[in-house]
């Protein structure tokens, strides 16, 4: 059977999944295990040579589904076999079986209705906790259908409870040494079902155990993330990051230290455009390590006035090193691009001016980005400099910085009005924040959020 063919592909983790009996299974496992190719094998199984059958993929929107599923989808059809293809409905119905279709959770109102006999539910910690009690699970009743929910940790949230209501009602998903024998397991997939269990099963894998990405990938985001964050995306970890401090990383014994101009190095200016304070910290960098050397912190200020502060601050360095020319870098807010503090041009164009007149005593190089990163994405970040999850401190401040120690200790994440956490930092202290941001904002361009860590090649699908 063809089913069985897309099975084999399966790495002996998966095989784990599929294998069991159980209604109702939560997979939680780390970035790139895998979990999607599983969705659709199971998908395939579920409704070949299924006259009538009905499944659904269900990803947080529709455009998620589309782009994350449907192309892969299709690839999987066996070409001898032709199917009935909607590239409008993003359905697929099989010969001599029945209909696969993508739907997306976002507008989960429209999705009433229909008898499933199958549902997966990826990503599920990023839909709405009531599209699976309001609407996928009512859909599986009259035909006893099954569902596989699948995603990554985001903190305590309601993939966090389905995986712990799984784990108290079901079966712990702990591997055993017949069920990781990838030739065992064909055999028992071939044979059928030898047992009913209970409803519900729960399983836990990192992105290690999925056997699609290197151990030498996951060394490199070790040292690119914090280790709470490594911990969630690849440990497949439930971190209670979602509220408390925002700067979990940092350390006043460990990140604080004496700070000295090194003769030469470039200057590294960031800002953020904020008024009331206008905030932006000066700093250097050796290799992959930055130390903060100082901040400027002005109430009621504006461009201008941060410019002649900041050059206040460095003519001492100049001095001291008898050195002619400075090179500074300057980074920042990209809504510069568009906020006028003074009222006479944008930020960054003012600040192009300040240093065109100061032509023999410094060189200027703008690196103005475009836009910012996400407020998280940036956080984190920050937090992976301060200790990753390697273990290294690669961000260093000197105790003069007193408002950006402040904000390492105190800035946290803000709640909604049910007390449900977002992804905006609290500002209800006027003065919180900014500097922390001003960093953030040049780390954001040196040391670019990790990339989608890379599959080994070895491994075909």
């Amino acid at each position: 059977m063809r089913e069985i063919e897309l099975l084999l592909s399966l790495t002996p983790r998966q095989w784990d999944v599929h294998l069991s009996q159980a209604r109702f299974r939560v997979l939680v496992a780390g970035r790139r295990f895998g979990k999607t190719q599983l969705a659709l094998a199971e998908l395939l199984f579920a409704t070949w040579g299924r006259p009538g059958s009905l499944a659904w993929y269900v990803a947080p929107s529709y455009r998620q589904a589309k782009r994350i599923a449907w192309t892969r989808l299709k690839s999987m059809l066996p070409p001898a076999a032709p199917a009935a293809i909607n590239e409008t409905d993003l359905s697929i119905r099989l010969p001599l079986g029945g209909e696969i279709a993508l739907r997306g959770a976002d507008q989960y109102d429209s999705l009433r209705g229909n008898g499933l006999d199958f549902a997966v539910l990826d990503e599920f910690a990023s839909m709405k906790p009531e599209v699976w009690p309001e609407v996928i699970r009512p859909a599986l009743a009259d035909r006893r259908g099954r569902a596989l929910f699948i995603g990554t940790p985001q903190g305590h949230d309601h993939l966090y409870d389905r995986f712990q209501f799984a784990q108290s009602q079901g079966l712990a998903g702990a591997s055993t040494p017949d069920s990781s024998d990838e030739f065992a397991g064909r055999a028992r997939a071939v044979a059928g079902p030898v047992s009913t269990v209970a409803d519900w099963q729960a399983f836990q894998f990192t992105t290690l155990d999925g056997g699609i990405v290197s151990k030498e990938e996951l060394a490199g985001a070790a040292r690119e993330l914090d280790e709470r964050l490594y911990r969630q995306e690849f440990e497949a970890s439930f971190e209670g990051t979602a509220f408390g401090l925002a700067y979990h990383a940092f350390s006043r014994e460990e990140n604080v230290r004496r700070c000295e101009y090194r003769a030469g190095a470039r200057i590294l200016w960031s800002l953020d455009f904020n008024v009331h304070p206008m905030c932006s910290v000066i700093a250097q960098r050796q290799g992959d390590t930055v130390e903060v050397l100082d901040e400027v912190v002005l109430d009621n200020a504006n461009t201008l006035l941060a410019c002649e502060s900041f050059w206040q601050r460095i003519q001492g360095w100049r001095g001291k090193h008898n050195m002619g020319t400075l090179q500074i870098e300057i980074y920042g807010d990209a809504s510069g691009h568009q906020r006028r503090t003074s009222g006479a041009g944008t930020d960054w164009n003012l600040i192009r001016e300040f240093f065109a007149q100061r032509y023999g005593q410094s060189t200027a190089h703008i690196r103005a980005a475009t836009s910012n990163p996400g407020v998280r994405d940036r956080v984190n970040l920050v937090n992976s400099r301060l200790l990753s999850a390697a273990g290294e401190r690669r961000l260093f401040i000197d105790p003069k910085c007193r408002q950006l120690i402040l904000d390492f200790e105190r800035v946290c994440w803000r709640a909604d009005e049910l007390g449900q956490p977002t992804t905006e930092l609290d500002k209800s202290d006027r003065m919180r924040t900014h500097t922390s941001d001003a960093l953030g904002y040049y780390l954001a361009q040196a040391f670019p959020p990790y990339a989608k860590i890379g599959e080994r090649h070895d491994r075909i699908f």
